[in-house]
């Protein structure tokens, strides 16, 4: 599966899949949590979660923009940058929590 780089106010953003075991990203900004269920990503295009099974990091370099993941791909997820996964806002300071 292949999807095409789509431009976003000058950003660029693609992701490829193979077999559901490896996953190529571009357009990486940050990586917000990992471990081998599930991985949270701040992308050009937005926030992305990739759950699954034995997930591994094969390559990051945030300079470029480029993330690969290997592993079993169960599921992808794309959310708006205002919206959080309840790992995500689990990991947020109390004070923020707080304040909110």
């Amino acid at each position: 599966m292949r999807v095409e780089e789509r431009t976003h106010e000058g950003a660029t953003h693609s992701l490829s899949i193979a077999n559901r075991e490896r996953v190529q990203i571009t357009g990486v900004v940050a990586v917000d949590s990992f471990d081998d269920a599930e991985v949270n990503l701040e992308t050009e295009m937005g926030l992305l979660t990739i759950r699954g099974e034995e997930l591994q990091i094969k390559q990051l370099d945030l300079e470029k923009g480029q993330f690969e993941i290997s592993g079993f791909v169960s599921a992808l997820q794309y959310a708006s940058p205002r919206q959080r996964t309840g790992r995500q806002q689990r990991g947020r300071s109390f004070l923020e929590r707080l304040l909110r």
